[in-house]
């Protein structure tokens, strides 16, 4: 909750500041205040187009055009000695613009140096795979696609990395609900138990807060198998009010509820 301010003579404000609230931006500095982004942005923009650049954070960052994502990437590898893909992937603007930002982070191990590299890509689109560029690229390019449904051109293997490859809809959209949509909520019922199941199973609680493993009306499979509401019998009450498996664990103290503590304040 925002903390309340004094509203006397509030529409003599400006409006945007005393309404809403404005995201601090990080400083950007020149590229020529870097005497070595300035000979890899020069190196670059001689032979591609170059939307905008600027250094943040200690980084360069360069935003291209997504075709050429690719040949980008393969100069900045061969020619610049941005060797390391450390991390790529997207991000969901498709409410607002119709588009994906795309990113990939680099590092030059030999220079000390880290880029940024960013490209906007419609929906309907494709992307170029990096997988002949980066090796690295592979797992990420389809993890991209599985989560945020991002189209990849010449992966060898374009298939969904984390949900199953029957599942519908893309979980890090912000389209998609926070608790799952109805396939998602009937997914491991029908799986498990079959379709003729849902009347007596019942759907799957997707609450994020709280999963209560003797509660066999709104968790499926806690436990042992159990009919719609029957009371768990896989193990005796107490054992749900322990932290560890039978034996514990080498050299780790065995936690229970008992030894617990809650803290009322922070430290």
């Amino acid at each position: 909750m925002r903390r309340y301010t004094d509203k006397t003579n509030a529409q003599a404000k400006s409006y945007h500041t005393d309404r809403f609230y404005q995201v601090p931006q990080t400083p950007k500095a020149a590229v020529d205040s870097d005497e070595i982004f300035a000979a890899d942005y020069k190196s670059l923009s001689a032979k591609f187009d170059i939307k905008d650049a600027y250094i943040e954070i200690g980084q360069l960052v360069v935003i291209i055009d997504p075709k050429d994502n690719k040949e980008v990437m393969t100069h900045l590898r061969d020619k610049c000695g941005y060797t390391f893909l450390s991390e790529m992937s997207a991000m969901d603007y498709l409410a607002k613009d119709g588009e994906y930002e795309i990113f990939y982070q680099l590092l030059a191990m030999k220079k000390r140096k880290r880029m940024r590299v960013k490209c906007r890509l419609k929906e309907e689109h494709a992307i170029e795979s990096l997988y002949d560029v980066y090796k690295s690229a592979d797992w990420a390019e389809r993890e991209m696609f599985d989560m945020l449904g991002v189209k990849v051109n010449n992966h060898p293997y374009m298939k969904r990395i984390l949900m199953p490859e029957d599942w519908e809809g893309h979980p890090l959209l912000k389209t998609y609900p926070l608790v799952g949509d109805e396939a998602g909520q009937w997914y491991e019922i029908d799986k498990i138990f079959g379709k003729e199941y849902r009347d007596v199973v019942g759907p799957e609680n997707r609450d994020t807060k709280r999963i209560d493993p003797k509660d066999t009306k709104n968790f499926a499979r806690i436990g042992h198998e159990v009919g719609y509401g029957e009371k768990p019998v896989s193990k005796p009450d107490h054992a749900y009010d322990e932290f560890q498996e039978e034996g514990g664990v080498p050299l780790i103290t065995r936690f229970t509820k008992e030894n617990q503590k809650t803290l009322k304040e922070r430290k």
